[in-house]
């Protein structure tokens, strides 16, 4: 059996590699954006790729490239049941809603007359968002129905970017003055708002939609759980100071204590029910033991720290470090390995 890792240094792939490298598991270094990618994998029975959702060049292929090799029979990951929805909180709406998960009531409208007509009739605030971007970014308090319509008439006349000069200067004033980034981090957010990044000009504006979520009142905190093979660990992400947001706070809680397993019973449900092979969700508690889901992803970021212990599908707690990358590597192989042997079975019995 072989395995493909695309040839990166980002985030999961080192991880994989390393872990392939530690259990003698055969693998193989392959470039998905070569025109012959398809040739490159012709002796693998697994492709392996953490494409990111901000690469101008992933988007306008990864999910495609993947798509086309699951349809050909060969296993990857993420797969098309994990991934369709990546950094798409459009369609992560219809998704869950269509499967009655816990979503907190969600809003999109495709014409300004629809939109105008809801927001002369809901009540405020509301939490604005695009449907592209992570850590909070593109995400906004609406406190009042003025500032609701005026988002509503620049969704569908000019747009939005998907980059925001102003909230993304800020946040790394933010975090310059908590020692976390440099001046020169400071200069470039500066040039931000006039020069765009390549994903931005490929990608132009966002318009022609809106979208809007409840706002949830009292929330210090939401709470990050990441399901992978059957096993689920959590954290929670304390909310910014005189901000409404968690996600990108960097306030990170590595701790079992006040995560309900109620939580973690809805994250293991919902995971199963879609067939992902790696997400992780944003939940928040509309009560103690009442779980409110507000979006989820295949790809994270992470730290060592989040890796202290995780629940099991029978929600038995496991304490101490573990290697969540393996168990991608792993589970992949475990549908290899069923594939073969139902491609085996069948072969004989004709």
């Amino acid at each position: 059996m072989l395995i493909a890792i695309h040839s990166s240094t980002n985030s999961f792939h080192n991880k994989w590699i390393s872990y392939c490298k530690e259990n003698q598991i055969s693998f193989k270094i392959v470039d998905c954006y070569k025109s012959d990618i398809i040739q490159q994998l012709k002796d693998c029975h697994a492709l392996m790729w953490h494409f990111h959702h901000a690469n101008q060049k992933d988007v306008k292929f990864a999910k495609q490239l993947l798509y086309a090799l699951q349809a050909a029979g060969k296993k990857v990951f993420p797969d098309y049941n994990t991934v369709w929805h990546f950094d798409d909180k459009v369609g992560q709406k219809y998704l869950l809603e269509a499967i009655g998960a816990p979503l907190i009531p969600t809003y999109v409208f495709y014409s300004k007359a629809d939109a105008l007509q809801w927001a002369g009739e809901t009540k405020f605030p509301k939490v604005f968002k695009l449907r592209a971007g992570a850590g909070s970014a593109n995400v906004r308090l609406v406190g009042t129905r003025k500032q609701a319509i005026k988002l509503i008439n620049k969704a569908f006349g000019f747009g939005f970017r998907l980059y925001n000069p102003s909230s993304g200067l800020k946040e790394r004033w933010l975090r310059f003055k908590l020692g976390e980034t440099n001046f020169r981090d400071l200069v470039e957010g500066v040039g931000r708002f006039f020069i765009r990044t390549d994903f931005e000009k490929a990608v132009g504006e966002e318009r022609g939609y809106v979208y809007f979520q409840d706002f949830i009142e009292g929330c210090q905190f939401d709470i990050r759980a990441k399901v992978i093979d059957n096993k689920c660990w959590a954290f929670k992400r304390m909310v910014r100071e005189n901000d409404f947001r968690a996600s990108g706070s960097n306030k990170l809680v590595y701790s079992r204590a006040g995560i309900p397993l109620e939580l973690i019973k809805t994250a293991f449900e919902i995971s199963n029910k879609l067939h992902l092979q790696c997400v992780a969700f944003d939940f928040i508690l509309l009560k103690e033991d009442q779980p409110l889901l507000i979006e989820m992803s295949y790809g994270f970021g992470f730290t060592e720290d989040q890796f202290y212990g995780y629940w099991d599908s029978e929600l038995n707690w496991h304490e101490g470090k573990f290697n969540p990358f393996g168990w991608m590597v792993d589970s992949l192989i475990s549908e290899v390995q069923t594939n073969l042997q139902i491609n085996k079975d069948a072969k004989f019995s004709i």
